[in-house]
Formats: structure tokens, sequence, C-alpha cells
């Protein structure tokens, strides 16, 4: 036998042999999930990433056979509950549901918070499954209902206080911008997660707050809550009345919030596609997509790129930001 030959039927057979040994790929997802799936919330309880993660539970875990438990793990901006996730089993029974918070905290936390995670190595991306408009609002018992309102109280009475979901979060960066682009002086107070900061406000402890409109738009119905302005390049179909921060003269303000699933690097990718077929597959519900937009949440989905993109855009763009900004953890 010559060598050529020889070589060519010992790669053939190191082939076979290997994919003898690896499940086909659709066998694979089918027999997923094999116990109850855990899905990690990276702050506490009542705010937009709980109420969406329940959601979502609620829905799965019917057609997956198995139960969904929504976990909350607090702390250093999400990556307290990343790092959970990524120091889990790459079998996509733990899973993370968080705001784009994970993508930002890095940039402006000690390096080593929550553990020293690299969020864009020890976590991939599976679905984005929502995006809320982020919003700033009052206490009413400032008596404004406008940001040229508010300005002028805040330029007559520097230091006023803003809350935020945390340090790193969308609404820190936001409030930041605010006061870079209109010449004023807040404080922030950053909170444990957007639950925390709607109870600080609603408490009058802090009476401004810069949220999602996920999980605070109940209170802003119910006239608990004054909203301003939204911080959007446009006005908001879930509140279309309410104008931008730009249209009120305070340029340069536009973030927003999205919501992401990852699992720990490593997991199958049969496995990943499953998870982004059964959380798809709920988005499409009526009844789903009407709670969403109800908690003000609206339903996204599509293929892992489409979250790989946020995070990758979301990176370059905060890093630049709390650069310029010079952002810090306070």
């Amino acid at each position: 036998m010559s060598i050529p030959r020889r070589r060519h039927l010992i790669t053939l057979g190191a082939i076979a042999a290997l994919s003898a040994a690896l499940p086909a790929a659709p066998a694979l997802a089918q027999a997923w999930p094999t116990k109850p799936l855990t899905l990690v919330v990276p702050f506490p309880p009542g705010g937009g990433p709980d109420l969406l993660a329940r959601m979502l539970g609620e829905k799965m875990a019917p057609r997956l056979g198995q139960p969904v438990v929504v976990e909350n793990k607090p702390g250093a901006g999400a990556l307290v509950g990343a790092q959970a996730v990524a120091r889990s089993a790459p079998d996509g029974h733990t899973l993370l549901l968080t705001p784009n918070t994970m993508a930002i905290s890095p940039h402006v936390l000690p390096a080593g918070a929550g553990g020293g995670i690299d969020v864009h190595r020890d976590l991939v991306p599976v679905v984005a499954p929502a995006t809320t408009p982020m919003a700033l609002v009052a206490h009413p018992r400032l008596g404004i209902r406008s940001v040229g309102e508010l300005l002028a109280k805040v330029k007559a009475e520097p230091g006023m206080a803003y809350a935020s979901a945390g340090n790193g979060s969308p609404m820190h960066f936001a409030g930041e911008m605010f006061k870079q682009s209109a010449g004023v002086d807040l404080l922030h107070v950053p909170y444990r997660g957007v639950a925390p900061s709607i109870t600080g406000t609603l408490s009058g402890d802090t009476p401004l707050l810069f949220v999602g409109l996920g999980g605070a738009l109940p209170h802003i119905r119910a006239g608990k809550l004054v909203v301003l302005a939204v911080t959007e390049p446009a006005r908001s179909t879930l509140m279309p009345e309410v104008p931008t921060a730009s249209e009120q003269g305070v340029a340069n303000v536009e973030v927003n919030a999205w919501y992401g699933v990852f699992a720990p690097a490593g997991t199958p990718a049969a496995v990943l596609a499953r998870v982004n077929a059964e959380i798809n597959t709920a988005l499409q519900l009526p009844d789903v997509r009407e709670r969403m937009l109800k908690a003000g949440l609206e339903p996204l989905g599509g293929d892992a790129a489409r979250l790989q993109s946020f995070m990758k855009n979301d990176d370059a763009r905060y890093g630049e930001i709390a650069r310029r900004l010079n952002l810090r953890a306070n």
C-alpha cells in the first residue's frame, strides 16, 4: 500500500470513529433538557429583567417538559449573576437573562469586579427577547412635568439626586450624559437593580429616576411617577405623547436598554439553537406580547447574531462614553 493511500484510510477511519463517538446534533437537541432549567437574573425581583424572565419561563416550561426556575443574583452591575452562569455546566440547563448593563458595567467598575469574568469570552449569546425605552421620571411632589421645568429647578437647587439601577447601568449612563449635555449638577444614587431604584423614587428618597419603561410603566400610568422625557432618538410607541430629551433642548442623550439571554461558553450549538427557537416561539404568543407591551417591554427576538451585534456595539459605544466623561463607580 502506498503511503498516501494509507494516510487517506487512516484519516477516514479517524473521522468515522469521531463521528460515532459524538451524538448527532438533532438528537442532542431533542434529548435536552434532562432536568429543570435555571434562568439567572442578575438583579432583584420586580424589575423589567425579572418580569421578562418569569413570562418566558412560564411559557417554556410546558413545551420543554421541565420546570424553569428564575433565580435572582444581583451585584456588581450584573457581573455576579453572569459569573454564576459562566461557571455552571455548559449544557444549556443554566442560562442568564440580563439587560445590557452586563456589556456596560465593565467600563466603570474596578478591574476584577464580579470575580473577573470576561463577558465576551465566558458567555455566548442566544437571543435578544426584548428592548425597553429609557425614560427620565420624577416624583410628583417636585411639581414638574417637563425637562424645561426640571432644568430651571436644578439650576436653582444644584445637587438634586437621581436614581439608577446601579453603577454601569444604561440608566447611570443616561443620567451622566444628561448632566453633561444640560450643564447641570445632579447627584447619582445607584441602587441594586431597577425595582429598588423605582421603590426609592416612589418613596421620595430620590426625586429623579432614569429607568427603562419596563417595570416603571404601571407606576407612571397610576400617576405615582411623572415621565418627563424619553432618552431615545425618537418618541416611543409605548408612550408617543412623551417628547424626547432632544426635543426639549437636551441633545445627545440617546440610551436604551435591551435584554439578552446568554449561556456558558462551550454549550453545544444544537442546544443553543433549541433555546433560541423556544424563546422565539414564546415571543410570538399573543398573550405574551400583550403582557410585555403593558409592562413597557417591546418584543424582539431573532437569531444569536443580533444579540452578538448588540453586545459588540454597546461595548464600543459605552466604553468611549465612559472614557470621555470619566465615569467610574461611585
